[in-house]
């Protein structure tokens, strides 16, 4: 999804307020899973962990936001995803 590539963009840049215009859309589960990464970089541990529960992922510290962008990035690619 173009949209989810462009979102992964911005938070990989730190833009997390753009990523959210985005991501906010988005009721997938990886969208979820952003989600709760954009609430990690702007602090907001509370509303990032509701999103990881939707995304049926444990919240991560947010020192590790980096690693985390880069799972997701993993996680997202065509050929990641079940035929």
């Amino acid at each position: 999804m173009k949209q989810r590539d462009e979102v992964i963009r911005l938070l990989a840049a730190g833009d997390w307020q753009a990523a959210h215009g985005i991501v906010q859309k988005d009721p997938s589960l990886e969208g979820s899973w952003a989600h709760g990464i954009m609430h990690l970089m702007e602090g907001d541990e509370g509303n990032a962990g509701y999103w990881y529960r939707r995304a049926g992922r444990q919240r991560p510290d947010a020192a590790n936001i980096g690693e985390e962008i880069a799972a997701l990035r993993e996680a997202t690619k065509p050929d990641a995803r079940e035929p």
